[in-house]
């Protein structure tokens, strides 16, 4: 095959909208394994959402998280590197948003543990109780700004309220992008910065280059702000067909199907019979 690594984003492109996974996906992502295709999750999400991921998809390879941020065993559940935001540049970058955005809400990711401000609000469940061997997961900390500044983290995570999601995004790219990076995943005023060069595109040619695969070998399929790196990074890239406007430009391909109608799984039956 000329594709030996499959990438694909999760939510919104491999996973369904209600965050499960197909049966023709299940079969699909094992059937690319034992033919030889490399599949990589690279996604937004955080390890400690990543253990459900590989419960839905039978998937327990290495995964590319928070953005590009760290790498995940999602088979023995361990982070295997990661790049950090400073804790001398959350504090510059907080303070410059705070002061320019005073309605702005913090929260860190910190790798496998999370914290937030009193004031954020989650779009989500913040924390599974117990991963999928039926561990105990750490636990969330609500805390004040100053001690959610006190050690590094992978991704900051800034919340608008009332905002246009992304209105609200080329506003913190104007006001801390030459210090950061500045995406986002969803459709809420929610932004995700790591720290400068850090994006699924540089995460994912980290594990190309372990693996020796070339980025010309490498198909990467995804569906918002945070996935344009990777797509222009790629040999081949795809955007599902319910993509954000800026995953579409990016994207060399745009697919008919939707992540309801199993696009990416459709994918790889097609990059298998090739």
């Amino acid at each position: 095959m000329s594709v030996r690594m499959l990438a694909t984003d999760l939510d919104g492109t491999l996973l369904r909208t209600d965050g499960t996974a197909s049966d023709r996906t299940r079969e699909v992502l094992a059937r690319a394994e034992e033919a030889g295709l490399v599949i990589a999750f690279v996604t937004g999400r955080p390890p400690r959402w990543l253990h459900e991921v590989a419960a839905a998809t039978g998937h327990t390879g290495i995964a590319v998280g928070a953005n590009g941020a760290l790498t995940y065993d999602l088979h023995t559940e361990t982070v295997l590197n990661a790049h950090a935001l400073d804790a001398d540049t959350l504090a510059e970058v907080t303070e410059v948003l705070r002061a320019k955005i005073p309605e702005i809400r913090f929260a860190m990711e910190y790798g496998l543990d999370f914290a937030f401000e009193p004031e954020y609000r989650h779009d989500w469940e913040i924390i599974p109780s117990a991963d999928r061997t039926g561990r105990e997961m750490a636990v969330s900390t609500r805390a004040e700004l100053a001690e959610l500044l006190s050690k590094p983290a992978v991704k900051l995570l800034a919340k608008g309220r009332g905002l246009e999601p992304d209105e609200f995004m080329d506003a913190v790219e104007r006001l801390v992008g030459e210090r950061v990076t500045v995406t986002r995943s969803g459709h809420s005023p929610l932004v995700e910065i790591s720290a400068t060069g850090i994006t699924k595109a540089s995460g994912l040619a980290a594990l190309a280059d372990e693996k020796g695969i070339s980025r010309e070998e490498i198909a990467a399929v995804g569906d918002m702000p945070n996935d344009v790196p990777m797509l222009e990074w790629a040999g081949e890239s795809y955007a599902v067909a319910n993509a954000h406007p800026s995953a579409k430009a990016a994207a060399r391909t745009i697919l008919e199907r939707s992540n309801d109608e199993d696009a990416v799984a459709h994918l790889i039956e097609d990059i298998l019979a090739r």
